[in-house]
């Protein structure tokens, strides 16, 4: 699409197409993360970016590059700091938590107490999914594509590390190299989340419709695509409600990003009666 065409998007078009890009590649990297025991490293790194939009905000630069770097950041100090043990990676995942929201809370100071940005905490950490301009639609296409094309490459050694660490070395996987790897494809899925969402809610749309996915389909394949349509249909879903807010009465809107994780909280306990009833 080109220049004129995103600019000609309004703030719903803008919202549905970056909220797709998030849902879909959030609900694939979801499903190897829940699979690898690593719900707390995607929470984490999404709190941890959260920090990045703020000094996206102080430094005038786009949000979308300060939540994937910080991201990234976060992501690399995890995996120089983490172990093999899940114990060991929750512990470093920690760490570096309590690092980055400590930084979090100065960037948004800084953003009150010098560029006057009062509302930068509440679009940082909750989301203004209608106030995403038209210029971060292309990028955030591109952060999906370069996502969920790192994914198609990971997704057997994953699903090999998953099963167990020793099987897939035996199978010739290299396990610390994949899981750095993976850390990274998620550092990429929580930015996009948390730029449509938010920081603080970006794990909902990570853990949410894969852990939906992978207690109602039989397959992997199908939890993948099972999770992609929760996700994306909460994300819609929840634009639809929240520009439908506006005619419930009194002169704002409700928030986006309750509607979307009250839809995948939905979705989850669907998912629960579809497995229970299965059993």
């Amino acid at each position: 699409m080109s220049a004129v065409g995103l600019s000609a998007l309004g703030p719903v078009g803008v919202a549905l197409a970056v909220s797709f890009a998030a849902a879909l590649v959030s609900a694939v990297v979801g499903v190897f993360t829940v699979l690898r025991g690593q719900a707390f490293a995607g929470h984490a790194l999404g709190d941890i970016s959260g920090a990045g939009g703020a000094a996206a905000l102080l430094f005038g630069i786009r949000p979308l590059a300060g939540f994937v770097a910080m991201a990234l950041a976060g992501a690399a100090a995890m995996a120089l700091a983490g172990g093999r043990r899940i114990a060991e990676r929750d512990l470093a995942s920690g760490v570096v938590l309590g690092a980055g929201l400590g930084l979090a809370a100065l960037f948004l100071y800084l953003d009150a107490t010098m560029s006057g940005a009062g509302g930068a905490a509440s679009t940082v950490m909750f989301g203004s999914m209608f106030a995403i301009p038209p210029g971060m639609v292309l990028p955030a296409a591109l952060c999906a594509a370069a996502a969920l094309a790192a994914m198609a490459a990971l997704a057997r050694p994953l699903a090999l590390i998953a099963i167990g660490p020793d099987l897939a070395a035996s199978r010739g996987v290299r396990v610390q190299l994949v899981g750095f790897a993976h850390l990274a494809v998620l550092a990429l899925a929580v930015g996009l989340a948390a730029m449509s969402v938010g920081a603080v809610l970006a794990t909902a749309l990570l853990i949410g419709p894969a852990s939906a996915g992978l207690r109602a389909a039989r397959t992997l394949p199908g939890a993948v695509a099972l999770a992609a349509a929760i996700g994306v249909g909460a994300s819609w879903g929840g634009i639809a409600l929240a520009y439908e807010s506006y005619g419930w009465g009194g002169r704002h809107g409700w928030p986006v990003s309750f509607f979307v994780v009250a839809l995948v909280v939905v979705a989850y306990a669907a998912a629960g009666l579809v497995a229970r009833a299965r059993r």
